[in-house]
């Protein structure tokens, strides 16, 4: 066995989210979320009923759930803070109860030598928002902005890793393109809108961020996902160019460029998408990029030129351009029906590094979901996950690779510490290191 030795101070740990993890408990303040609406409304979209309600215990369990950060070797923990147990309604008064919460689970964590990475954004718009129209309104901007700050002032002393979004495609895909989050609209026109909208909230809680004069570093966490064409067919070289420009580059460019690259800009005008904007946003957007980024990776998308008209009647999404495309022979996660390519974040690296300047980044989410662990318990009542072991130490063989090549990749968090809550999938595939 090859032993590969990756720097002395490279991030080490996993990940996880509020909504995911914490729960509720009486008395906890928290504001109600979108999940919590939406379970309401339609709990049969729900694995087995399970609704956010149920999540992890983590408010509960903290301490003890930290202790075994340490004995999982991990240097450095992701999770985000909760918008809606922050400040309840959105905007307006703090909740002491949550203030008391993050401090203390701060201050554990640096007891314990386990760095902080704090996201502000995870899927979780406060109800109060949302009635409002959420990312929809940019009243929302400049409510969520507020609440930048405001994080930044209670937790910013400790707290020196920041990220402002987590995967801030996926609400508007689910949202308004295909129909799996919130609110469930069928309508690109306005999932563009949010989606300009959420970039530009980005970039006002990096300003927020700069204007405090605090000492780390504020970053979003892009999931890139690579595009891979079915053969060198110019018609397939051409799809999978713009299925990457729709996916990746609409917030990778604007976050880490400061500007949204002209063809896209040509695509969204061509289908009459365009957002509504101030002049100002453009200075606000170029002011504004990332010092670092984080990277969700799990599989690759492979497309092929379409083989038939799209139906014009139809609403509009992306794959207007494309055909999915199953590669034959290809490696897959069958429990979670996706494909197994260690390979892309190879191809990551190398991109960020030849196209963004070879930014630093780090893996902020990879991980394997699996139905049914229970299947796999041995004598001693542990889960025997040689599958998972096999598929981290494959991942980090192509990163230690990029790292040898001169990419700044600075880390690596497994999706996730302890089985949490997945949304729609409640707990139909496990993803912990811990059951």
């Amino acid at each position: 066995m090859t032993f590969l030795k990756f720097p002395d101070d490279f991030w080490w740990g996993t990940a996880t989210s509020a909504a995911q993890s914490e729960g509720t408990l009486p008395g906890d303040g928290r504001g109600r979320n979108v999940w919590d609406e939406f379970y309401r409304v339609k709990p049969e979209r729900f694995f087995d009923r399970v609704g956010p309600e149920e999540t992890s215990t983590f408010l509960k369990n903290w301490r003890t759930d930290l202790d075994l950060l340490v004995e999982t070797g991990q240097n450095t923990f992701r999770t985000s803070i909760a918008w809606s147990r922050l400040i309840p309604d959105g905007t307006g008064a703090v909740n002491p109860e949550a203030v008391e919460f993050y401090n203390n689970v701060i201050d554990r964590l640096i007891e314990l030598g386990v760095e902080p990475f704090i996201t502000l954004y995870h899927f979780d718009m406060p109800w109060a928002m949302q009635e409002i129209g959420g990312f929809e309104n940019r009243a929302v901007v400049d409510a969520y902005a507020a609440y930048a700050r405001t994080a930044f002032e209670l937790f910013g002393d400790r707290v020196k890793k920041w990220f402002t979004f987590n995967e801030p495609i996926v609400p508007v895909e689910g949202g308004y393109l295909y129909d799996f989050h919130w609110p469930l609209k069928l309508d690109a026109k306005l999932g563009v809108q949010v989606a300009y909208h959420t970039t530009l909230a980005s970039a006002k809680a990096i300003a927020e961020y700069r204007n405090l004069g605090q000492d780390g570093r504020i970053g979003i966490v892009i999931n890139l996902t690579p595009t891979y064409p079915r053969s060198e067919h110019p018609a397939d070289v051409r799809t999978a160019h713009v299925a990457d420009l729709m996916f990746n580059q609409s917030f990778l460019d604007p976050s880490v460029l400061g500007e949204y690259p002209a063809e896209l800009v040509d695509l969204i005008r061509k289908h009459d998408l365009m957002p509504e904007t101030d002049p100002a946003d453009k200075e606000i957007l170029a002011a504004n990029t990332v010092d670092f980024l984080g990277v969700n990776y799990y599989a690759p998308r492979r497309v092929a030129a379409r083989a038939s008209t799209p139906n014009p009647e139809a609403p509009w999404t992306p794959d207007y351009y494309y055909d999915a495309y199953e590669m034959p022979g290809r490696k897959m996660n069958v429990h979670r029906g996706w494909e197994i390519y260690e390979r892309g974040v190879y191809d990551i690296a190398i991109n960020l590094r030849d196209n963004y300047g070879n930014i630093d980044w780090y893996v902020s989410e990879n991980g394997m979901g699996v139905e049914g662990e229970e299947k796999f318990r041995d004598a001693d009542g542990s889960i025997d996950d040689t599958y998972r072991i096999d598929f981290i130490k494959d991942h980090l063989r192509n990163l230690h690779a990029a790292i040898q090549e001169g990419c700044h990749v600075r880390g690596y968090h497994l999706w996730t510490f302890i089985d949490c809550w997945s949304w729609s999938n409640a707990y139909k595939n496990r993803y912990g290191l811990v059951e």
